[in-house]
């Protein structure tokens, strides 16, 4: 699913933000939810984001996006961590995440499952490869892909 025009103004007003601090864009979500609209900006940095770099990029964002007023209905902006099960969106995060146990949920099953869990072996023109234990390589196309995440073990 591509982004939306709000999402991709968004993003063209936070990269500065983010680079100035040293944050990386995880993702932006303008979605509807009940009654009211949300702006949502994913950050990351290695070590992990805290609450203060959320504050400080929400001012900064905050103060383009009143400059601009890109976005004509009321919302909620929100910044926030990826959190421990973050999804891999970007050919740069199937790299980044490599060797990793990650949990790929599909749009149809394959093999009577919709959810496939394994470690992440690559991201290869647009096909998932995955180790899974029991049965070794497993290749997912990505466009059978609703969502690719890192998994978490307890």
């Amino acid at each position: 699913m591509g982004k939306t025009k709000v999402e991709k103004i968004v993003e063209d007003l936070v990269q500065p933000i983010l680079k100035k601090e040293e944050f990386e864009l995880v993702d932006i979500e303008f979605k509807k939810e009940g009654p009211h609209r949300y702006l949502r900006v994913y950050i990351d940095k290695p070590g992990g984001i805290t609450l203060d770099d959320c504050q400080k990029v929400s001012e900064q964002l905050s103060e383009k996006l009143d400059e601009t007023d890109p976005i004509e209905e009321n919302y909620f902006l929100e910044i926030s961590s990826p959190g421990l099960d973050r999804p891999l969106k970007k050919d740069s995060d199937f790299e980044k995440f490599k060797g990793e146990n990650v949990e790929v949920r599909l749009y149809e099953a394959i093999d009577n499952k919709k959810v496939i869990e394994g470690e992440l072996l690559e991201l290869k023109d647009n096909i998932i490869k995955l180790n899974i234990s029991e049965i070794g390589l497993v290749e997912i196309p990505r466009e059978k892909v609703a969502v690719t995440k890192l998994a978490i073990k307890f």
